[in-house]
């Protein structure tokens, strides 16, 4: 037995005590007598006393026995994997001549000890009593409610571990499932046939010096036909038990999940049907046992350790024939019996632990393939350069013999010594291991010899062959009860973002000025309106009773009279006057502007009249404010909101005029301040514009305003990278994950993130949580192709090119050509260009959702290339783009260089933007997006006639570009240009249609007035001079109208602000010429 630490120097005494049966039946009608006996880990623990009680009633056993928990026996490790086994014998009476007494099995019971490994020093637990085969007890068991049970109680003196221990060790949980799509040659045990053993088994280290083999022998092989039932309980890893219940774990079930688990090798939606129809119809081998296995500090940092080194652990599998039982159990014939096994059909299934490194991660659960066994891939891919089942085959019989753990079948075989394919349990088999050539013998020296002893290896495991042209796969899941490596809880990265932005409180409403002071004027008459009606009610009891009779004339100027009266006497009202008098004053100086004596008594008296005007007024609105019940009518919407603020400020910055944009997002700010998302577009303003210092402060003002805005936090943590400070960084991204951890986007950046630290383990992690939730998003499971896709592409949206569909000399060529230009670059180097990353829409919130439009070809790298993009995190940007290229499931694809074709028209690289176009118009030809993209590249390079053919194409489709607002800008000054007015005419109204603005207004007042239409110019002109009274150019052009019409004063004063504006000299030059014509419009005349 291996040694194993943890319970310390002293044995620590496991007391069981079995207080009492219920529900117990015999095989007599009236009376039961019986006895239990305890065993734990292949000794018996002791018998309790022979009780003889009517049937009717409990059996008190009170019977108590223990065991010793050391290092040396009865560890730690055996108490994680090995219950008690209670057994209930029934003595029978004896016959005639009979000698001994007989005894009859009833049932038994196992409890499980995990929970002394918890730190408890004792638990209570009514464990079911399950009846063997012909038991009495099975037909109570069956037929009755209340199942037979035996109430049992475990306790230990001190606990088996200390705090110290406890916090350090860990519990690792192997359950080997089921093997589907096994060997059609595999036929079920009949009696003619040899009985056959199926084994998986697989390395653990336990402690920081030895590993277990965990050995998995109780396969069942099953026909096909119907699906595994879900919930069914998992086995212990024991055959020792004869009841054929308590096999079974008490409360773990194996749980039904979905064929696109996240790990394994069959997670692909061309997998989806091969699973479900080999889990339904073809044949199987089923485990569904579990194996816990107890991991000091020593083990748990060894298998840390390990996985770091190697993430792939070998499970091998093998199927061994039993062709020899030894006769009249002579101990002579034992090795004979061993040499008549056989293992056949070795394989091996390769299962990777990295993510258990993963932070948080505490279980992973697939489906991996069975390979055939070599000892040269398991060299390669594992690391290890022998076999666990050559060297763990031989204790298989003896551990059968002692009843071990991992002795789970009662087989008995031989040293791994023969794996020729061609035996089939006849008499030559017997003779193949005194051949030369086999597994079992060592190969000479000389490279020609090992060459030779691979190719023989290769020929000898044709059997293994059949697992992969069967496709065979195994369900495995490892479990922890503790992560390897923690996860931050969210409170703690919560506080560790208000460390590095602190929470602001809300912006109060403060007002000043001349509104404070009337403010206050209210707020003191409505302080002595209440002091006035506390007054009355004192002298005259309630002012208002319900359904009273009103008070006549006489009676009211009575008692106004006895109150006012009241108020002298008492000096309430010259109180009342000293209260007022402040805030009389300060309307006097902030409202009226009056700081200085009056030295005309007419001046004054006129003054005077016009205060107390003004006093009895806003008293009257006090006094309706307190006394009225009425609801007080809403304030006037501003004529903007702050969702035409941001269009407008998008235009502008798609025109390159950023002072007006500042403009728009400062008036944005002052309208709500407390608004996150005003914050953060006006950062993204300055991501554009690279001041990334400002465009910081605004994330950070958006994420103190509201610590779970994501956005922010995103752009924080991309900004915080740029600028070197990795652990800021790291707290942004983790911190995005947990606001919202169902976001591809921030899972993304997490992962890209890592990668750039070298911490391929993390990257991993959130790259599989990213595309996790983004099949969640889309409904679909990764494709690997897109000739796997079972939908056709939507007409308008990209269709991926597969990179594996090229030539491989072709790929090179063009990846050698571009991938440079997307893994490197500055960020310092973007320009801002107008027309790139432009949205216009009414909805504010809209414009923030993280989660672009999803689209059936889609990944998580295009899917945070869209938001960085339109965020102008073109750095980032550039590093998702070249994990495109290299993702199976992106490629060069139309997608993905129509980003990289906007990276570059943002950074005013023109030729590979037109390039990226070029390869995009390709695969597709329809796409409205890329043709509106095409259109503003020949704007920007002056290129006017490509520019409209392009535009033109993009209008005419059937699905509109998702921005249409630059498209009609440009497209109509292209027309006004040309003098096509008329098609301006179109163009711009469609504009004013969609998305109205100034210069969609202005736009068709200019087109209108070229065509004569000065009634419709003279409207648009002043829609336009609504949104915008700050534009030279509509005031140039309703100067032009106003002259064209002999309106003098209009056109005057239209002409002075347009001058004032500091109007451009063509329509400047216009108007001028048009006034030496009509002789009016310019007051310098």
């Amino acid at each position: 037995m291996e040694l194993f630490p943890g319970a310390g120097d002293k044995a620590v005494p496991v007391k069981i005590t079995v207080i009492r049966g219920n529900n117990l039946r015999s095989n007599k009608a009236e009376s039961l007598l019986n006895y239990v006996r305890a065993e734990f880990n292949g000794m018996v623990l002791g018998d309790s006393q022979k009780l003889d009680v009517a049937v009717d009633q409990g059996v008190d056993y009170n019977f108590t026995c223990s065991f010793e928990c050391s290092d040396a026996v009865h560890t730690l490790d055996d108490v994680a994997h090995k219950p008690v086994i209670l057994t209930v014998m029934e003595i029978l009476p004896k016959e005639k001549k009979q000698k001994e007494e007989k005894t009859a099995i009833l049932g038994q019971a196992v409890v499980d000890l995990l929970p002394l490994l918890h730190g408890q020093c004792s638990f209570s637990s009514t464990v079911i009593l399950h009846p063997t085969t012909g038991s009495p007890v099975e037909t109570a068991f069956q037929e009755s409610s209340s199942k037979p049970s035996l109430d049992v109680v475990i306790c230990v003196p001190e606990p088996l571990l200390s705090g110290l221990q406890l916090s350090d060790s860990n519990l690792l949980m192997v359950t080997v499932e089921t093997a589907y799509s096994v060997p059609e040659v595999w036929l079920p045990a009949s009696g003619s046939g040899a009985p056959s053993s199926y084994v998986a088994a697989l390395p653990i280290p336990l402690t920081a010096e030895k590993e277990q083999v965990l050995m998995f022998s109780n396969g069942i092989l099953k026909v096909g036909g119907e699906r595994e039932a879900v919930g069914r309980p998992r086995k212990w890893p024991m055959r020792s038990l004869l009841a054929p219940g308590a096999h079974f774990i008490p409360g773990v079930f194996i749980e039904g999940e979905p064929t696109d688990m996240v790990y394994g090798d069959l997670t692909s939606i061309e997998d989806r049907d091969f699973r479900n129809d080999a889990e339904t119809n073809k044949k199987r081998v089923c485990w569904d046992t579990e194996r816990r296995c107890f991991l000091d500090a020593g083990g748990v940092a060894c298998l840390t350790r390990r996985i770091a080194e190697n993430r792939l652990l070998p499970v091998e599998v093998m199927r061994s024939l039993q062709v020899g039982v030894t006769k009249g159990g002579k101990a002579g014939k034992d090795k004979a019996a061993e040499e008549d096994s056989q293992i056949s059909f070795h394989g091996v299934a390769y299962v990777d632990m990295g993510p258990l490194l993963y932070p948080g991660t505490r279980r992973i659960r697939g489906a991996y393939q069975i390979y055939p066994f070599y000892d040269s891939d398991l060299q390669l891919k594992a690391k290890r350069n022998v076999s666990i089942l050559k060297e763990s085959i031989g204790a298989l019989p003896n551990q059968c013999r002692e009843r071990a753990p991992s002795s789970v079948g009662s087989c008995k075989m031989a040293p791994s010594k023969v794996f020729d394919g061609s035996h089939k349990g006849s008499k030559e088999s017997k003779e193949s291991p005194k051949k030369p050539g086999t597994q079992g013998k060592s190969a000479p020296a000389g490279t020609d010899s090992v060459m030779l002893s691979e190719m023989d290896q290769q020929q000898m495991n044709a059997e293994g062959q059949m697992y992969a042209d069967s496709r065979t796969y195994i369900i495995i899941e490892i479990a922890l009860e503790k992560s390897l490596v923690p996860k931050r809880p969210p409170e703690e990265l919560a506080k560790r973002v208000r460390e590095l932005i602190p929470a602001r409180p809300p912006f109060p409403h403060r007002p000043a000025g001349a509104e404070r002071a009337v403010q206050e004027y209210q707020a003191q008459v409505a302080s002595v309106v209440g002091q006035v009606l506390e007054q009355y009610q004192q002298l005259f009891g309630p002012a208002f009773e319900p359904g009273g009779v009103p008070l006549d004339p006489t009676t009211q100027e009575q008692r106004k009279t006895q109150l006012l009266g009241e108020l002298n006497y008492s000096g309430k009202y010259f109180a009342f006057k000293e209260q007022m008098k402040y805030s009389v004053v300060r309307i006097v100086r902030e409202k009226m502007l009056r700081t200085e004596a009056f030295s005309d008594p007419q001046q004054l008296q006129a003054f005077l009249s016009q205060l107390y005007v003004f006093l009895v007024d806003e008293m009257h609105v006090a006094l309706n404010k307190t006394l009225s019940v009425d609801s007080q009518e809403a304030q006037p919407r501003p004529l903007l909101d702050c969702a035409q603020l941001l269009h407008f400020a998008k235009e502008a910055q798609l025109n390159q005029d950023y002072q007006l944009a500042t403009q728009y997002y400062q008036e944005r700010l002052s309208r709500d301040r407390a608004n996150p998302a005003h914050w953060f577009d006006y950062g993204v303003f300055y991501m554009m514009t690279a001041d990334y210092q400002k465009a910081d402060e605004c994330f950070h003002y958006a994420v103190s305003i509201d610590q779970t805005h994501l956005p922010s936090l995103v752009m924080s943590g991309v900004l915080a990278e740029m600028d070197g400070r990795k652990k800021d960084a790291e707290t942004f991204f983790e911190g995005a994950t947990c606001v919202d951890p169902s976001n591809v986007m921030a899972w993304t950046l997490f992962g890209l993130f890592h990668e750039s630290q070298e911490n391929s383990i993390q990257a991993e992690m959130a790259f599989l949580e990213a595309n996790k939730h983004l099949r969640g998003t889309v409904g679909l499971t990764p494709p690997c192709g897109v000739e796997t896709e079972a939908e056709p592409p939507i007409p308008g949206e990209e269709e991926p090119v597969v990179a594996g569909t090229e030539s491989p000399t072709n790929k090179t060529d063009v990846e050698g050509d571009k991938v440079g230009s997307v893994g490197t670059g500055s960020q310092s180097s973007q320009g801002s260009r107008p027309g790139d990353g432009y949205v216009a829409c009414a909805d504010p919130n809209a414009r923030h959702h993280l989660t672009t439009p999803v689209w059936l070809n889609t990944t998580i790298y295009m899917e945070t290339v869209q938001f960085l993009l339109q965020n102008n995190a073109l750095q980032m940007a550039q590093r998702a783009l070249a994990h495109e290229v290299l993702s199976p499931e992106g490629g060069l694809s139309s997608s993905y260089h129509l980003a990289l074709a906007r990276l570059h028209l943002l950074r005013a690289e023109y030729g590979s933007a037109e390039y990226n176009l070029k390869e995009a118009l390709k695969d597709s030809f329809q796409d409205p997006d890329l043709w509106a993209l095409y259109g503003h590249l020949h704007y920007l390079t002056g290129e006017y006639g490509k520019a409209q053919n392009c535009y033109e194409r993009t209008l005419d489709f059937v699905t509109d570009t998702a921005e249409t607002h630059p498209v009609f800008l440009r497209l109509g000054s292209i027309y006004l240009q040309n003098g096509e007015f008329e098609q301006a005419k179109t163009t711009y109204l469609r504009a004013c249609i969609s998305t109205p603005s100034c210069l969609t207004w202005l736009g068709l007042g200019i087109a209108c007035y070229r065509l004569g239409q000065l009634t419709e110019a003279e409207d648009a002109l002043t829609e336009a001079n609504t949104l915008n009274n700050e534009n030279a150019e509509v005031w140039g052009y309703l100067s032009l109208v106003c002259l064209q019409s002999g309106r003098r004063l209009e056109a005057e004063q239209s002409y002075k602000y347009a001058l004032k504006l500091n109007l451009q000299e063509p329509v400047l030059c216009e108007i001028k010429a048009l006034q030496d014509e009509v002789g009016f419009g310019n007051p310098c005349f």
